[in-house]
């Protein structure tokens, strides 16, 4: 009973590691073509949506990923590769506003009021990229986040029939990251779990279209 427990369990621990690469791959091979690193070779389109994450981390200083993103976003915008800027995140209680932060920091760096448009119920990078198509009305739009998290977001897109371009920002060194490099791994796992189960935005409303 031991020994058939014990075989049990190194089984599943192997399909699980098979899995967590066979999603890595995918996502990587699916996404590659449609990754930039520099503003002059990514083509212009409307919209780019920046997708959320939290501004501060717990000590209170800026993080950096939120840091990097609003940077990208306004040199995608003053290079004339954008017309408006999405800020896509979650806005789970008065004190945190994702979309908010964004929108406040953007303007804190020359974007006017009216080339951001807010969205409030980016809860997850697959209800970002539903919304940005299925109630913000784009066919066509640009990502922009660091690239590991771009890879899912593009991947995400093309389940949907939307074009979708991504701008890489700035990446944070190794040591900042190692936490959230590793929960992506489990992540890009649990986005093919969603593509085959079909799985749908929390929320989804009336039409916004930009």
């Amino acid at each position: 009973m031991l020994r058939k427990t014990i075989l049990l369990f190194v089984l599943l621990i192997g399909f699980t590691l098979s899995f967590l690469l066979i999603s890595d791959g995918y996502v990587k091979s699916t996404a590659k073509d449609h990754l930039h690193s520099d503003v002059a070779s990514i083509p212009s389109a409307k919209v780019g949506i920046v997708l959320g994450t939290s501004k501060h981390l717990k000590s209170g200083q800026e993080k950096l990923y939120f840091k990097y993103r609003i940077a990208a976003a306004v040199e995608l915008y003053k290079a004339g590769k954008i017309e408006k800027i999405l800020v896509s995140g979650d806005n789970r209680h008065r004190s945190y506003n994702e979309p908010k932060d964004m929108q406040q920091s953007l303007l804190a760096l020359g974007i006017p009021k009216e080339a951001i448009v807010l969205d409030y119920a980016g809860l997850r990078t697959l209800d970002s990229m539903h919304r940005v198509k299925f109630v913000f009305g784009q066919e066509e739009v640009i990502v922009i986040s660091q690239k590991f998290h771009n890879e899912r977001a593009v991947v995400i897109a093309a389940s949907i029939g939307l074009k979708a371009h991504a701008y890489n920002a700035k990446d944070v060194s190794v040591s900042y990251g190692i936490k959230t490099k590793i929960r992506e791994k489990f992540a890009r796992t649990k986005l093919v779990l969603d593509l085959l189960l079909n799985k749908q935005p929390k929320f989804l409303g009336e039409k916004e279209v930009i």
